[in-house]
């Protein structure tokens, strides 16, 4: 067996500290006693996204909730969905938790072409309801429209 040099072994010394390094991070991950779970708080954070059509059937097939319209009183008054609440979006923040006590319950959110429909469905989960359902706008909705 050859003997190391001492200029071979000093060369060597980093190497070796990386690797042990290395190996220690890596075991030491390995020894983590903690379950990967998902974090229903950071879940909760988002709303869900569907098609005017998923709507009408999930209005049909469900008995509790709200169709929520975040147009202009305006624009609800020209037509909307049967059944339809009126909160414009830019009161959604000062008037939700009035207008819509149980943040649990399924709210259906709609605008005209679908992005106040997004906005307020991002401010709604902000205030923490949990169950919101967003389908775009009535341009898609192919359903009854009432004035």
């Amino acid at each position: 067996m050859k003997k190391l040099s001492n200029k071979r072994l000093k060369q060597m010394v980093p190497l070796i500290f990386i690797f042990v390094m290395l190996c220690s991070i890596l075991g030491l991950t390995g020894c983590s006693n903690s379950v990967n779970t998902p974090n229903t708080a950071s879940n909760s954070n988002t709303y869900q996204q569907i098609t005017a059509e998923e709507a009408a059937n999930m209005m049909q097939s469900e008995t509790d909730y709200i169709i929520l319209d975040v147009r202009t009183a305006q624009e609800y008054e020209s037509g909307h969905i049967p059944g339809a609440v009126n909160l414009p979006n830019e009161t959604i923040i000062s008037e939700a938790i009035q207008q819509l006590p149980d943040k649990e319950q399924l709210i259906l959110v709609y605008c005209r072409s679908g992005n106040r429909s997004k906005q307020a469905s991002k401010k709604l989960v902000d205030l923490g309801y949990t169950n919101i359902v967003e389908f775009g706008g009535i341009n898609d909705w192919s359903g009854e429209v009432v004035t």
